[in-house]
């Protein structure tokens, strides 16, 4: 049995990159959410157009890595 070593390094890189780069995304949503969260609780202060910012920036983070695993999801399928 002959392993292609390089193929096996070429999918280990192209995993953890897209494994590091979903779940950074992931953690921007979430930053994105308590970043809202803040600007909501001083919005008396300005904070109204920041909050707005960081919801529509989190829920586009969201919705990537939502995009990201149903295209993972349809590889494997098809």
């Amino acid at each position: 049995m002959k392993i292609d070593w390089a193929a096996l390094g070429s999918v280990f890189g192209v995993s953890l990159a897209a494994t590091v780069g979903l779940v950074g995304l992931f953690t921007l949503g979430v930053v994105g959410l308590a970043k809202h969260e803040s600007a909501t609780a001083t919005a008396g202060h300005g904070g109204a157009g920041t909050a707005g910012l960081a919801r529509a920036g989190a829920y586009a983070c969201f919705a990537l890595c939502v995009a990201a695993v149903a295209y993972g999801i349809r590889l494997i399928v098809a």
